[in-house]
């Protein structure tokens, strides 16, 4: 048998076998540290005479009974139970040992170093609660639930139903939920341990009364903006009932924050869990709010579209991830103080053009023939590039029919099934708009076009033509139909007080919505008019496409870019920007100057951290390999002086500090660094809150500036599992070889280190990689010899990080005689066995180093 895997076919012949009624899970979390107790007793109906499967990893099954016969354990194989001679009515009752995860799959334990308390939570997304109980683990079997789970006395358990009070019995608590909805395996959930909150209420829309918790562990309770988190809840609570005209499908809404979290959250029915993180330590930043926000909003979203109506299968995954981070964007732009969500969205969409980009691309509407695939699909094609195509289809189709045809198809499928023709149906019927063109060009072909402009002028520099040219970039994708705006801009004939038109803002001069499509779109409405300093397509950035600005655009861009006093149209800019540096069509060190310039005048903080990110990876890894030390070292000294000139307590001080102890490389950068960490120099408003001073701390590491008696105090004044985390961080970002060759062996080879203390050794074991790459080349042949092991022994989720955080990327181009885009080529041929999924991390960091020799030598 395939084990952890689940093909579709194996899928559709077991949902054409059997519908499931009814789990009865009961959970005892009282038996040690390392397994729990786990009895399901799971009623269904099959075809009579069939067999099927069902699933379940544990280590010790007790027993097995099948409608009151003895099945042997020794059916329980391979994470499956073989089930033969089905009735036509069954009653299966699985009595197991299942085992506590610390890689942040199935039912993850965590001892808070803080105080020793233990905390549980689940993830089950995707195939993960066959780890905690025994299941029929696909999305289109759905069934209602009911959990009865004993904890150590003083726990709080959530589930998907109401906490109940606990009955108290030999010093254990044990709660017994009620029974939930019809809902998938997968967006069950368990979470238990001390944790305290606070609890609210809000009015559904059909009058319900429905209770609110928002909680996390008690050495974080004193951090936990539990107000704020509330009222993003109750305004996207209003803004979704609203707008899609179905009250809150569930019972309760709780909202824990747990620690070791790999995702951002999972939207569990009733039962939201939040990676802790979310809760700030030190003041946050507006964008730091923003994206929880977001995230809260996002998952919310979940509650109708994804838990009421669920795909039939992975395929259509896309209707869940896209679908609410568009509409989280949509519901912060319209119904909460983050309006310009729309803005930091395109952070979100660099991402889905990232992946898009890269050879492995897929369709939105992907092809998924097993749940490898699924894993590597949780992709920004899968949630930003899905969300950018929603917006188009909302222009398309109309705001009014596109939330009638949605609320015709919750209705219809609600605590069900549903596949994307099922929506496509619904919103052709609200709209009298045929779909079918638009489905097959935008959701089932894979790639991304390229929009340019056509600029043609008379002598007197009046345009006598502009029209927009498209043209595929992916191999083989078609022309797509584009709603959006193309806008002329020119600088202001006004002058200063000084009579100088030095800072005259740049004003736009004209502004066109239209739709693109095809080759060549006219623009007839602007002809006769002067031609405008800078033509800009996507103004507004509503298309999803590959933007180019012409050349006199971009000069003109190049130079005036701090006069643009809107941050969405700067951005626009600094996204084509980096999409020609990307392609080897712009120079790396003309971006960085150009994102620089850029920066003091920023004021959306996603933007802000989203062009650092940027100008990052250029300098360490598109800039000529001769000239990459004397540009890192133009651009610490750079940040540092940003950062000084920042206003006094702003995001911008904050954030551009933590960046300019990020890149500092120079004995003068670090020595400004650590005269800040010591307290020898200040910088007026700057907080030095316990995050930054981790950051100060690990440029001195890196830089050996510090010592372990250094990380040993910082870790002894922040004495908690982020402290202990950075202080793994730090540890391994010491440039000692010895150093180095233990930390890459933990986190190649041992499987017991939690998975976000793992993360932070990565991150420290890197620390020198853009300033001594050759220091890591023992490391190359290790790699290439490890990786088919690590993916046999470690679960999925750690695996795919794995693979991917420790691919040499960093060294390509700057390591003479070493060609990792050959070696990875090699390793495919030599492993054509190895699972697709391996193969496709394998092919992306392979193109990632291919794009990163281009843009070196593009960079003259």
């Amino acid at each position: 048998m395939p084990g952890l895997n689940l093909t579709r076919d194996e899928a559709a012949e077991r949902a054409r076998i059997i519908s499931v009624h009814h789990y009865d899970v009961e959970l005892d979390l009282t038996c040690g540290d390392t397994d729990f107790r786990s009895r399901t007793t799971l009623t269904f109906d099959a075809t009579e005479g069939a067999s099927t499967f069902v699933d379940l990893v544990s280590n010790n099954v007790h027993s097995i009974t099948l409608n009151g016969r003895d099945v042997s354990v020794g059916a329980h194989q391979d994470n499956r139970i073989d089930l033969q001679e089905l009735a036509q009515s069954n009653t299966l009752i699985v009595d197991a040992d299942c085992q506590y995860m610390h890689t942040g799959e199935g039912l993850h334990r965590f001892v808070d170093p803080a105080d020793n308390k233990a905390y549980c939570y689940s993830q089950f997304e995707v195939p993960d609660a066959r780890r905690v109980f025994a299941t029929f683990e696909q999305p289109d079997l759905k069934a209602t639930f009911t959990f009865t789970v004993t904890v150590p006395q003083g726990w709080k358990v959530f589930s998907n139903s109401v906490t109940p009070s606990p009955e108290e019995r030999d010093g254990k608590w044990t709660y017994h939920f009620e029974e939930t909805q019809r809902i998938s395996t997968y967006i069950t959930a368990i979470i238990a341990g001390p944790y305290e909150g606070v609890t609210d209420s809000l009015t559904s829309s059909d009058g319900r009364e429905i209770p609110l918790g928002v909680w996390c562990r008690a050495s974080l309770r004193e951090f936990l903006d539990a107000d704020r988190v509330i009222d993003v809840t109750r305004k996207g609570f209003a803004f979704y009932e609203a707008n899609y005209g179905i009250p809150y499908p569930f019972t309760k809404y709780d909202q824990i924050f747990v620690p070791e979290y790999n995702a951002g959250a999972m939207e569990n029915a009733g039962c939201i869990t939040f990676r802790d993180q979310y809760i700030f330590r030190a003041r946050p930043t507006h964008d730091d709010l923003e994206k929880r926000a977001n995230t809260i909003l996002h998952e919310l979203a979940h509650m109708w579209f994804g838990d009421l109506v669920t795909m039939k299968w992975w395929n259509d995954l896309w209707l869940n991830e896209s679908f609410a981070e568009f509409m989280s964007h949509y519901c912060l732009a319209e119904g909460t103080e983050y309006t310009d969500a729309w803005t930091g969205f395109m952070s979100r969409k660099d991402w889905g053009m990232r992946q898009d980009q890269m050879p492995t691309t897929h369709p939105i509407k992907a092809e998924i023939r097993d749940l490898a695939d699924v894993e590597v699909n949780f992709d920004g094609i899968t949630y930003a590039k899905g969300a950018s195509v929603l917006r188009q289809l909302v222009s398309y189709v109309g705001r009014d029919e596109f939330f009638a045809g949605l609320h015709e198809y919750l209705t219809k499928h609600s605590y069900d099934n549903a596949t994307l023709d099922d929506l496509l149906g619904e919103l052709e019927a609200a709209s009298g708009r045929d779909l079918d063109h638009w489905s097959r060009v935008w959701l089932e072909e894979a790639g991304i076009t390229t929009l340019s402009t056509v600029v043609e002028t008379d002598d007197e520099d009046r345009m006598t033509r502009l029209a927009i040219r498209q043209e595929p970039f992916t191999p083989g994708s078609s022309l797509r139909p584009h709603r959006l705006a193309v806008a002329g801009y020119s600088r202001s004939a006004a002058q200063d007080d000084s009579g100088s038109n030095r800072t005259t803002p740049v004003e736009q001069v004209f502004h066109e919505e239209l739709d693109v499509d095809g080759e060549l779109t006219e623009v007839s409405s602007v002809v006769g008019q002067p031609r405008p300093d800078l033509i800009v397509i996507n103004d507004g950035d509503l298309a999803y496409a590959k933007i180019r600005l012409d050349d006199r655009s971009l000069a003109f861009a190049t130079e005036n870019i701090t006069r643009c006093a809107d941050s969405l149209l700067r951005n626009v800019i600094l996204a084509s920007a980096w999409d020609m540096t990307r392609d080897a069509k712009m120079p790396a060190r003309a971006f960085i100057d150009l994102a620089l310039a850029a920066l003091p005048v920023e004021d959306n903080m996603s933007m802000l951290r989203l062009t650092l990110a940027h100008i990052a990876t250029a300098v360490s890894s598109y800039v000529a390999p001769a000239d990459r030390a004397d540009a890192q070292a133009m651009v610490g000294s750079r940040l540092l002086l940003q950062a000084r000139s920042a206003a006094s307590g702003s995001d911008q001080q904050q954030i551009l500090i933590q960046a300019a102890a990020r890149h500092a490389v120079t004995d003068d950068q670090v020595g400004a660094v650590k005269a800040l960490y010591t307290g020898e120099q200040t910088l007026s408003g700057l907080d030095l809150d316990v995050d930054v001073m981790w950051d100060l701390l690990i440029a001195q590491v890196r830089a050996g500036h510090a010592s372990e008696a250094d990380i040993a105090e910082r870790e002894q004044a922040d004495d908690t599992m982020t402290g202990r985390q950075r202080a793994a961080q730090a540890r391994a970002a010491v440039a000692d070889p010895q150093v180095k060759a233990r930390v890459w062996d933990e986190v190649m080879h041992n499987v017991s280190i939690a998975n976000d203390t793992r993360w932070a050794m990565v991150s420290g074991f890197w620390a020198q990689a853009h300033t001594a790459p050759d220091t890591y080349t023992a490391f190359v042949d290790d790699y290439f010899a490890s990786i088919e092991k690590v993916w046999s022994e470690f679960t999925f989720h750690m695996a795919e990080d794995i693979v991917t955080l420790m691919f040499p990327t960093a060294l390509a181009g700057y390591v003479d005689g070493l060609d990792l885009a050959e070696r990875g080529r090699q390793w495919m041929n030599d492993h054509p066995d190895v699972s697709a999924a391996l193969t496709r991390i394998i092919r992306e960091r392979v193109a990632v180093v291919e794009r990163m020799m281009a843009a070196q030598k593009a960079d003259i």
